[in-house]
């Protein structure tokens, strides 16, 4: 399909995203007896490597005689490598078809080296009719005694089973009979067959048969989250019992009115730690427009994750191909007010006077980010011509939703956050001199408390993780929305205590350099894993080849970068929470 017909159908496009169950469908999935049901053709690629697919004709299968029609479903759907052409084979609603020829297919040198190419690679196809997936392997390549290379063998008879509840399609399967041997001169017959069944299955449960319970529901599943919910109850309870034990004693020591001479001067000089840093300690960070961007930005990517996680509980967005996609990169753009708003106010409250450099570096840095890696994988998707690369319509259209909406809210929120949150309000005056830092044990430097930091988060959502690149790397429906819910918000709960944590130590060490490194220490989670995903691709997958690999490298950097910022806004916005909590009860004279 042409760019400027993907740029046109923008507008309807929204409209549908928001009004259909169904994504991507043509009609009301309701048809009567002889109507015309369409198959359509999408994709064919290495079974190994889930993201190099290729158009399905790009295989010299039998090809409409005509130009054939094109679908596209939404802006998801072709981020997501989608191209669904209608293959022009004869269906109608509830009419058998015993055995009907699609064409005659005469094998030449070329067409067979293409076929035997995709059997040894283990090429798989993806059909869909009424937006209900059909896959299915190219050929099978049979061990031969006189031969290294074994036979290659092509499937040339598609049976197709359609279960219909009165007038909707309820399920539908593909088997393939009639493995022919290739051989250059041979003319194969490309046949089909349809067959409806009558069930009792109701439209709204007919994606059930998809989704994978005993893998996601698996009690391991189970036992993570409640692994994780108590290592919850325990951070939550050692910085109770433990900071909150400890910053009582040290009020009641600091704030006590006591006549005698001694007493006062044996507690002036036993006064260390937190307390010394008091006229530093709200000194502004380095780089502050900087860091002003990314704890926007995290703060944004925060709401968003919860907002997406919602909408797909409640609205089953994995039924729809490229749904969630969609839901995201449409939230991302309305939910830029966020940013804006806890940016402009951290910048202005710190006494930032470039507020447009500020403002620009929070709407651009992630999005611009993200494209650069994604316009790398794109020029490698376009060398290969696969169908991963993202038509030039698809990024106009991503760029007006950027430009018209995101950028807009972003500006709107800087500005709010400027007037309305950005009156300085530091418990305790910033002194003129900054105070030097004392050197401490290698234990206590922010070097190692940010790399520190991310480990128990990391293993509150590992087993997640798991769950996670499975169902996106190995075909797998992720479905347990409410699962990720939950560990979402552990993972919100165990990074602030954690970063609370390691920010009280390093004011104990007398280092008042906390913005940064709280924000390290919750972002070092998104490094552990990146080094997971290293271990996943070699352990856990067959993945081969640059094109694959790249794609798998790439994809897992965009998600761990918005991940890091993510923890990191969240670690620093509870550790500003605290550390303002703990000077506000000490005399900061």
């Amino acid at each position: 399909m042409s760019s400027t017909v993907r740029s046109s159908s923008l507008l309807s496009f929204l409209l549908f995203v928001f009004l259909s169950r169904a994504f991507g469908s043509e009609s009301d999935h309701k048809y009567q007896p002889d109507d015309p049901v369409t198959l359509w053709v999408n994709k064919v690629g290495p079974y190994n490597n889930p993201q190099e697919t290729y158009n399905y004709y790009i295989l010299p299968f039998c090809h409409p005689d005509n130009k054939p029609a094109h679908k596209w479903g939404g802006l998801g759907e072709v981020l997501g490598g989608n191209e669904l052409i209608d293959s022009e084979i004869d269906i109608k609603f509830q009419k058998n078809v015993d055995k009907s020829t699609i064409c005659q297919l005469e094998l030449d040198e070329v067409k067979v080296r293409q076929f035997k190419d995709a059997i040894e690679n283990s090429y798989w196809f993806e059909f869909f009719v009424d937006d209900l997936p059909l896959w299915g392997f190219v050929g099978e390549l049979h061990p031969d005694k006189n031969s290294d290379n074994g036979k290659h063998v092509l499937y040339t008879h598609k049976n197709i089973v359609i279960k219909y509840n009165k007038n909707q399609i309820i399920h539908v399967n593909l088997t393939q009979e009639n493995p022919k041997l290739l051989e250059v001169g041979r003319v194969l017959e490309m046949t089909y067959s349809v067959k409806w069944i009558p069930t009792n299955v109701t439209f709204a449960r007919r994606f059930d048969v998809y989704l994978d319970y005993p893998f996601f529901e698996h009690q391991i599943h189970w036992f993570s989250v409640f692994n994780s919910f108590m290592m919850v109850i325990f951070l939550t309870g050692l910085v109770s019992m433990i900071l909150m034990r400890t910053l009582r004693n040290d009020y009641a020591k600091y704030a006590r009115e006591d006549d005698d001479l001694e007493s006062l001067e044996r507690d002036v000089s036993e006064e260390s730690g937190w307390k010394l840093v008091h006229g530093d300690v709200f000194r502004p960070p380095r780089n502050l427009a900087l860091l002003s961007a990314v704890v926007g930005t995290g703060a944004q990517l925060a709401l968003l994750v919860l907002l997406v996680i919602l909408l797909a509980i409640v609205g089953t967005l994995y039924v729809g191909r490229g749904a969630i996609v969609t839901t995201f990169i449409l939230c991302y753009a309305f939910t830029s007010f966020i940013s804006g708003y806890v940016s402009g106010g951290m910048y202005s409250r710190n006494a930032g006077k470039n507020w447009i450099k500020a403002m620009i570096l929070t709407a651009s840095l992630f999005p611009f980010t993200v494209f650069g890696i994604g316009f790398i994988l794109n020029t490698i998707a376009i060398f290969y011509g696969s169908l991963a690369a993202i038509p030039f319509g698809t990024m106009v259209v991503v760029f007006v939703i950027w430009a018209f909406i995101s950028f807009p809210l972003a500006l709107l929120g800087t500005v709010v956050g400027r007037n309305w949150s950005g009156a300085p309000n530091n418990p305790c005056r910033v002194k003129t001199i900054p105070r030097p830092i004392p050197e401490k044990k290698w234990y206590l430097t922010p070097s190692v408390i940010s790399m520190m930091g991310g480990l128990l988060p990391f293993g509150s959502i590992f087993i997640e993780m798991y769950f996670v690149f499975t169902s996106f790397w190995n075909y797998k429906v992720y479905y347990v929305y409410g699962f990720m819910l939950l560990v979402f918000l552990i993972l919100i709960i165990v990074t602030i205590c954690v970063t609370i944590v390691g920010t009280y130590f390093l004011l104990n060490a007398e280092n008042y350099d906390w913005q940064w490194t709280s924000f390290f220490s919750a972002a070092s989670t998104a490094i552990y894993v990146y080094l997971y995903s290293i271990y996943y691709y070699h352990v856990k997958t067959k993945m081969s080849g640059f094109f694959q690999t790249s794609f798998y490298f790439g994809y897992t950097l965009m998600f761990c970068l918005g991940l890091g910022i993510l923890c990191g806004a969240v670690g620093y916005l509870g550790s500003n929470l605290f550390v303002r909590r703990i000077y506000r009860n000490i005399k900061c004279d």
